[in-house]
């Protein structure tokens, strides 16, 4: 009716009306209406007071209309839109809201952020829809599968050079282990390698891309082809001596769990850098040794299993020996071995054609022979072999033989004429 107050119910409450309605005209009992409601006998009465002094409008929810008890100030949202704005203008809600309360001590819920964002204008930071891929459960142990991969960004935002970030992911927990490089290359990927052995074990098997750095693009030789060998690359090389399987994944989201990781990275870690000042590699590597166990407590989960399988670390000569580049070169008879464009002199005498070079991801280099280290040095050209003066003798001067040397003598009889026959 015109000039009557209207009273928004939800069906909920339109329902209890109803059924209060009846009990009120003794179609159904109070008992019943409870069953009904799935509400006491006392509640039922209840609400046939409160409808006997407003109405229905009584069975309407009090709060209705009226401010939350929980809102938060307006002064308070004020201040985090400022801060938002002055500070964390590309940061997501949760991670703006992480910040908020670590630095200012402004406890907000992500959700809270993003309405206010929202609210204000702000989506670049909507959630897109992704396309359904199959799902692959994870490993049941830690160390049973790593995920290797480097993520090429310019991580330090102009503050410095453009680097690489390799990382491993454990397969089964997520746990994170991560470096900076200058580039993505055999000796780095061996580096990392070493740390993440020295940090946690030998893993069971390694899951990476076809990069040359960990799959060799060389054709098999014939040899190879007869033996049922695949070309393997110094990386790979080093992992057959250490026990890892290398495993090749054919498409960046057959190795999802690390490729989503970079992206959480490039939109966290970046930040982080930049509210830490770091603008080296060296302030960039210390900022993950404390950045790198506060992630992995958070976002890591737990196994299906509780045993590791990380074999123990091996000890560092042996390590060395394995994590190393290996390449075979030539001894001349002059002691000398070339080896990228540098000539070296060996000094252990060995009789050998060939000789292994290792150079190690310390930069120190060492050349064997059959597992023994030889003893050498480096050298600016090829040394010079001396020349023998030949030897000049007097000229001889002619002998005549003597007349009776047997050399005048004939050397064979005179040959006699047989007789004649008989009777010719």
């Amino acid at each position: 009716m015109v000039g009557e107050d209207r009273v928004i119910m939800s069906v909920k409450e339109l329902r209890r009306v109803h059924v209060i309605r009846q009990t009120r005209e003794k179609k159904l009992t109070q008992v019943q209406a409870g069953i009904v409601l799935g509400l006491t006998p006392r509640h039922i009465r209840r609400l046939i007071e409160r409808v006997a002094q407003a109405g229905d409008q009584g069975l309407a929810h009090r709060g209705r209309g009226k401010p939350s008890n929980r809102r938060i100030p307006e002064k308070v949202q004020t201040k985090a839109l400022t801060l938002y704005a002055q500070r964390y203008g590309d940061f997501g809600p949760t991670l703006a809201a992480e910040k908020l309360a670590e630095r200012h001590g402004i406890t907000l819920s992500a959700e809270t952020v993003r309405g206010w964002l929202l609210a204000k204008g702000v989506t670049h930071f909507q959630r897109r829809k992704r396309p359904h891929r199959a799902w692959r459960e994870r490993k049941a142990h830690v160390g049973e599968l790593v995920q290797l991969d480097g993520s090429h960004h310019d991580w330090l935002e102009g503050r410095g050079p453009r680097c690489v970030l390799m990382a491993y992911i454990d397969d089964a927990s997520s746990r994170v282990y991560a470096r900076f490089y200058a580039y993505e290359g055999t000796i780095p990927a061996m580096d990392s390698f070493q740390r993440y052995i020295q940090r946690y074990g030998i893993p069971l098997a390694i899951y990476a891309d076809k990069h040359s750095t960990y799959h060799s693009p060389a054709e098999p030789t014939v040899a190879e082809q007869l033996a049922g060998v695949e070309p393997r690359s110094q990386f790979g090389r080093a992992l057959g001596e250490l026990g890892v399987e290398l495993i090749p994944a054919h498409s960046p989201q057959a190795k999802g769990r690390v490729e989503r990781l970079f992206k959480t990275f490039q939109d966290r870690l970046i930040k982080e850098l930049r509210l830490a000042g770091g603008s080296t590699l060296d302030e960039a590597n210390r900022f993950l040794e404390d950045y790198l166990p506060i992630y992995n407590q958070r976002f890591s989960v737990q196994p299906v299993q509780p045993a590791d399988l990380h074999r123990p670390r091996p000890a560092s000569r042996e390590l060395d020996r394995s994590l190393c580049i290996k390449t075979t070169r030539c001894l001349r008879r002059d002691w000398t071995v070339a080896h990228h464009g540098h000539l070296y002199q060996v000094q252990t005498n060995v009789r050998a054609t060939h000789v292994q070079v290792e150079e190690r991801v310390d930069g120190t280099m060492r050349m064997t022979h059959q597992g023994r280290a030889l003893v050498y040095h480096a050298i600016t050209a090829r040394p010079v072999k001396a020349v023998e003066a030949k030897k000049v003798h007097p000229p001889r001067c002619p002998v005549t033989p003597r007349p009776d040397h047997p050399w005048r003598q004939r050397l064979r009889p005179e040959r006699t004429r047989p007789a004649a026959a008989a009777g010719t």
